[in-house]
């Protein structure tokens, strides 16, 4: 279920990137402090290629990815690392530990591989809300309904709706 939902939400964000011209990518959007749909694509992706990355090896840190400009500047490019992430995503639950610099110092915490894809999916979420403020400023541009939408939020929606 877990790694369904998250297939599905990247799907989403591919699907959406089909749509767009390279200057759509690149347009910095003022409702989200100069950012562009490129950065946000780029850091979803960055996070759950880092988890795969190292899932083998035991030790996630979402610090040390490589901001890498192709991902953020090439709607293509962008797309041939979703499909990468998808091929590779589904693998077993195991215990993990996250390694992050608070304050200066390193802390290491216990989690494993589902939580982490939870964390990557509710964060891909996060972003696609943002990416959807910079659509409103575009012609030709088709965003489903639930682009952005937590899946609670959705299924919140259609119990109302009944």
């Amino acid at each position: 279920m877990l790694i369904q939902s998250v297939r599905t939400t990247l799907s989403e964000v591919d699907n959406f990137l089909s749509q767009l011209t390279h200057e759509q990518y690149n347009r910095r959007c003022a409702q989200l402090n100069e950012s562009t749909i490129g950065q946000h694509t780029r850091h979803i992706i960055e996070l759950f290629d880092c988890l795969i990355t190292h899932y083998e090896h035991g030790v996630i840190n979402y610090d040390s990815r490589p901001r890498n400009n192709l991902i953020e500047t090439l709607p293509d490019y962008a797309q041939t690392c979703i499909q990468k992430i998808l091929g590779n995503i589904n693998k077993p639950d195991k215990s993990l530990l996250l390694s992050q610099k608070i304050a200066g110092k390193e802390m290491r915490i216990q989690t494993n591989y589902f939580r982490e894809l939870l964390y990557n999916l509710e964060h891909c979420i996060h972003h696609q809300a943002l990416i959807r403020v910079a659509v409103f400023e575009m012609n030709n541009v088709h965003i489903d309904a639930n682009f952005g939408v937590a899946p609670a939020t959705v299924e919140f929606k259609k119990q109302c709706a009944q």
